[in-house]
């Protein structure tokens, strides 16, 4: 056919509104989620990625799980569970049907029609976004990737990470276009560990692509197992999570801010939060504590900091909750050796850590207050434990002489319990009884308010930090 260059204007816009691959793939792709005939790739069976691996291995569909730790591996295929809220009742039943395999080889990648990455990615010592796990994972399914299928971010990162790092690498790796051969989209996680009353099928689903194709794709997907919230792009649905964990950390240095003024005015500000609580609108409790832990206050706020100095665009409030946040631990350490001088000098005391783990019913120790805490009474001189129900062992930053370190818990009886000078509540544990802890010991330091039901029987033996 010839054309005549008249005609070309014509051409070039039936061309345009002519559907890419995508657009004809569309509606096989949603009839095959809508089917279960999808196969989907989960990449990182952490915290976040085994439970999702979990409901859509439930729902019907086949899924593999790609994990790089080995150990994680073999507890899997032993159907042993690793991750606090699921039971090995719960890994067995994964792996009942066949439609659940698991490997630490890329290879099992190539089979898969949807990606979901689900590995971690935290700061660095300049409090800059490491994304060095997510890219990874971007090589990986990149060199497997093909038309039609589609690949979803869950791991935290910062507003335009997954079109400005992720997406290049995607379809460098792959030869093919984003948004044209293969849907990309990013869904945050929002995981709450230890929580048995939200599982993932119970939490609403942000989800955010840059096309209408990528939109309904990504829906049909997750729509399967949850209730989906459709966001207009990939940057919109980054900021949801960044903006969560954000808003956590400032109440938190609120809140925190807000103890130390109320004890100077004797007011005790478990109190009044649990009054400002009654009220059924405006009002949303949040409590001190000795510091703020795990996989997203501590981390995810310094994404929307670091990216904000770039703009030009300082978020002084976030910085200052973030200040406020990190020197807590110091504050926990100052209050119990100014606690144990009123009895003995601080360097020859006995002090055992009561709790962990980064918040109750997990036993997760990252970011937790407790290190911090450990570590600054260490350096006082005095001799320190720990007992946490759910951290039979944990593993300390190196020393100065870069040597691995690690601590075991103790068995917990009244006769142990009596040894120590002093306990400090870090984490407030469910299981714990601080009751007897009360008795035992001469003095806690209770960062959580955990021992206000023993208060009158047992306050002359309480300091609250």
């Amino acid at each position: 056919m010839q054309y005549h260059l008249k005609n070309f204007p014509e051409i070039l816009a039936a061309e345009a509104r002519a559907p890419n691959a995508l657009e004809r793939r569309l509606e096989t792709f949603v009839g095959a989620a809508q089917a279960r005939n999808l196969r989907l790739a989960i990449v990182g069976l952490g915290y976040v990625g085994l439970p999702l691996a979990e409901a859509f291995v439930a729902a019907g569909f086949r899924t593999f799980g790609l994990e790089a730790n080995a150990s994680k591996i073999d507890m899997l295929a032993a159907g042993r569970s690793y991750v606090e809220q699921m039971d090995d009742a719960r890994i067995a039943e994964m792996f009942r049907g066949g439609r659940f395999e698991v490997s630490a080889k890329s290879e099992l990648l190539s089979e898969a029609d949807v990606f979901l990455v689900c590995v971690p990615t935290p700061v660095d010592h300049r409090k800059a976004p490491d994304l060095t796990c997510v890219l990874d994972a971007a090589r990986l399914i990149g060199d497997v990737l093909r038309p039609g299928c589609l690949v979803v971010v869950e791991s935290t990162v910062y507003p335009g990470a997954t079109e400005q790092a992720v997406k290049p690498v995607l379809e460098d790796r792959s030869g093919l276009r984003a948004g044209v051969d293969f849907a990309l989209a990013y869904s945050p996680e929002r995981v709450d560990a230890g929580n048995a009353a939200f599982p993932v099928t119970a939490i609403p689903k942000v989800i955010g692509a840059d096309s209408d194709p990528e939109r309904t794709m990504v829906a049909a997907v997750y729509g399967e197992i949850v209730r989906v919230v459709p966001v207009s792009n990939m940057r919109t649905a980054e900021s949801v999570k960044v903006l969560e964990s954000a808003f956590r950390l400032v109440n938190i240095g609120l809140v925190n801010e807000l103890k130390s003024v109320y004890a100077a005015l004797d007011v005790d500000i478990w109190e009044a939060i649990a009054a400002a609580s009654t009220k059924p609108f405006g009002f949303m409790p949040f409590f001190p504590g000795p510091g703020v832990g795990g996989h997203c206050i501590p981390v995810d706020p310094h994404f929307l900091v670091w990216q904000a100095r770039a703009c030009g665009l300082p978020l002084r409030l976030i910085e200052t909750a973030g200040e406020i946040a990190e020197a807590l631990p110091n504050q926990v350490v100052a209050a119990t050796i100014a606690a144990l001088k009123e009895r003995l000098a601080p360097g020859r005391a006995r002090v055992l850590i009561l709790g962990v783990a980064y918040k109750p019913g997990v036993a997760d120790t990252r970011e937790s207050p407790a290190l911090q805490i450990i570590e600054g009474l260490l350096q006082t001189g005095a001799a320190v434990d720990y007992f946490d129900p759910h951290v039979p062992l944990m593993r300390l930053p190196p020393g100065g002489d870069g040597a691995s370190r690690q601590m075991r818990s103790i068995a917990w009886s009244r006769e142990r319990l009596s040894t120590y000078d002093c306990a400090v509540i870090v984490t407030d544990h469910g299981d714990v009884d601080y009751r007897m802890a009360l008795a035992a010991l001469p003095l806690i330091v209770d960062t959580r308010n955990a021992t206000a039901p023993f208060m009158n029987e047992y306050g002359k033996k309480i300091v609250r930090a």
